[in-house]
């Protein structure tokens, strides 16, 4: 006897048919961006982009077309929701970008972190071993800002012969072998973010009394209403560029109050940027200013040039606080934010779970929320976590001070919220500080 469906059975089955017919493809339902590094524009490389037919995207197919409500300009593309999944900008996705762009400045290390190509840094170098190196094609620039303020007897030296990276080091090495050389490491963003040109005048001085915050960065927007009663002092470029990522870290920075805010650009508009030498000077300039608490939302390598740099800032009693990247809890650890006496951040969702491409470690001595916006125009990284603790560092120093660090990371342990496993964890380090 043949089977016969019921009304009601007949009914579902034509409803499950027209939900197949009519369903979109799963990536056509992506959402979130992924924005550049400061400099940068477009895509990592192996994310795919998401786009309508015969609709125009922000950097796909329609360049100088902004996002719809963003006075940053083109770069913002849309993919997979990275609220609940593992951060697409991961800082091998940022490396392959950077070298499918700059192929001819751009190269990495054996380690396969990115340099500046054919650029290397010194310490400790006579002249009679600058001459040795002259002879064998490297030309020296002045010594660096750095040099007076940190005590560091730094130079950058060029390769004027071309030779791959490891040719070269080689060749230093064996020239000067009691000096310390370094390749030119790039530091990346831990977030997402992307650069226009600055057309805005100066903010307002307040007469409110005023904290002192430093941020090394990409340029910072000062029209931003989270801004608007800060003063900005800028650094590092003739022609300030505007970054998206070094806005809104200053936004959580700063976060409305009349601070005066030390804005070091490590991008200047250009595509590469980030530089090692760049960040000491940077860090230099903090220093002759007496920017008592640092803000650094940058990861790289480990060298001995930057690792030197650190050690002379917090001896001095300044607070350094960096994000801890986003390579997720089985990277190495990055730095600044390893260096002893460094702050590291890490960062949580709204709900307080650690996000999963948050690096861990040792390094971590805090957690802070690591998501700014929502939707479409929703960022996340550890970038954005840890300005929330270097602004309150700011509020409890204001000058630098010998011990300043290990008195500010005791304080803040006192009051940040336990998360995860009793005491301090590789995930949340003490604990969540809040807004």
């Amino acid at each position: 006897m043949p089977l016969r469906p019921s009304f009601p059975a007949l009914i579902l089955l034509l409803t499950i048919a027209f939900a197949l017919g009519c369903a979109t493809p799963a990536r056509a339902q992506m959402r979130g961006p992924v924005g550049g590094f400061p400099g940068g524009r477009g895509l990592p490389v192996g994310v795919p982009s998401v786009g309508m037919p015969g609709v125009g995207m922000p950097g796909v197919g329609n360049p100088g077309v902004g996002m719809p409500g963003s006075r940053f300009g083109p770069a913002f593309q849309h993919v997979d929701d990275l609220l609940h999944v593992p951060q697409g900008l991961t800082r091998k996705s940022q490396i392959k970008a950077l070298l499918r762009r700059e192929p001819g400045r751009v190269a990495v290390d054996p380690n396969g972190a990115p340099i500046l190509r054919g650029e290397f840094l010194v310490m400790g170098l006579s002249d009679q071993q600058l001459h040795a190196l002259q002879a064998l094609g490297f030309v020296a620039d002045r010594k660096t800002p750095a040099d007076a303020t940190l005590g560091l007897d730094l130079q950058v030296l060029h390769d004027r012969r071309g030779r791959t990276a490891a040719q070269a080091m080689r060749a230093l090495q064996q020239a000067a072998p009691k000096a310390t050389f370094t390749y030119q490491y790039l530091y990346l963003p831990a977030g997402a973010g992307d650069i226009v040109q600055d057309n805005t005048p100066a903010a307002t001085p307040s007469s409110a009394v005023r904290r002192r915050v430093g941020l090394i960065d990409g340029g910072v927007n000062p029209d931003e209403p989270a801004l608007a009663r800060a003063r900005i002092e800028r650094y590092g470029c003739k022609k300030p560029a505007l970054s998206r990522h070094g806005t809104v870290v200053a936004e959580r920075l700063v976060d409305g109050d009349p601070d005066t805010l030390y804005a070091a650009n490590l991008w200047c508009g250009d595509e590469v940027g980030g530089t090692t030498s760049s960040l000491v000077n940077a860090l230099a300039w903090m220093a002759r200013e007496q920017v008592p608490v640092i803000n650094i939302s940058l990861v790289g390598p480990d060298n001995p040039v930057l690792a030197r740099a650190v050690q002379v800032m917090v001896t001095r009693g300044y607070v350094l606080v960096s994000a801890v990247g986003n390579d997720g809890p089985a990277a190495p650890p990055l730095f600044p934010a390893a260096y002893p006496g460094v702050i590291g951040v890490s960062g949580v969702d709204a709900h307080d779970r650690v996000l999963p491409e948050s690096g861990s470690g040792k390094q971590v001595a805090f957690c802070a929320l690591g998501l700014v916006g929502r939707g479409r125009s929703a960022m996340r990284g550890t970038s954005f976590a840890s300005p929330i603790v270097a602004r309150r560092a700011a509020q409890l120093l204001a000058a630098p001070s010998p011990g300043a660090a290990a008195r500010i990371l005791k304080r803040l342990a006192g009051e940040a919220r336990d998360l995860g496993p009793p005491g301090r964890d590789p995930r949340y380090g003490y604990g969540l500080l809040s807004p």
